[in-house]
């Protein structure tokens, strides 16, 4: 799902919310290492808080996808309690695909455009935030793949979010 057009609809999406992006073209990184290494190219314009996502899962399938500062090592039993799931680990390759419509190395809160809910519906995911992440003004995150970073405003994420049919949480990993 990773295509022009996937993007195209995320874009569409935020703009009918009001919310404007700004976007940086890049080599496809796959770790947090490669994105520093790309980054350093484009000087201060990319200033503001980066994130790693993770999509976890629990034994009884609960998923949870979580945004952490991109320097936090991240304890999973830690984070399990945090986001109230027993013992986690990350979701598999076809689920993320599944219900997110990303591959690994381009986990992103920017794919639950792909998983809408309504107000009626129980969403399928948790989301968490990390708080410290949520203390920068501009947040970046890859759009529905890994060759791009997108800048997002914390409140405007929050908002996405919302529009998407999620209510996020915040969570204090220190």
């Amino acid at each position: 799902m990773e295509s022009a057009t996937a993007e195209k609809k995320l874009f569409n999406f935020l703009r009918t919310l009001g919310i404007q992006t700004e976007t940086y073209q890049h080599a496809p990184v796959f770790t947090v290492e490669e994105a520093k290494t790309h980054r350093k190219a484009f000087g201060d314009k990319m200033a503001g808080g980066h994130a790693k996502s993770l999509f976890i899962r629990d034994k009884k399938k609960q998923r949870a996808l979580v945004m952490v500062d991109e320097n936090r090592r991240v304890d999973l039993k830690a984070l399990a309690g945090k986001v109230g799931l027993g013992r986690v680990s990350f979701g598999s390759e076809n689920s993320l695909k599944t219900m997110l419509g990303v591959i690994p190395g381009s986990v992103t809160p920017f794919a639950l455009v792909n998983a809408q809910v309504n107000g009626d519906e129980k969403p399928p995911l948790i989301i968490a935030i990390d708080e410290k992440l949520m203390a920068a003004d501009k947040l970046w995150f890859h759009p529905l793949h890994n060759a791009a970073t997108t800048a997002i405003f914390a409140n405007d994420l929050l908002r996405f979010i919302n529009a998407c049919g999620y209510s996020p949480i915040i969570i204090n990993l220190d």
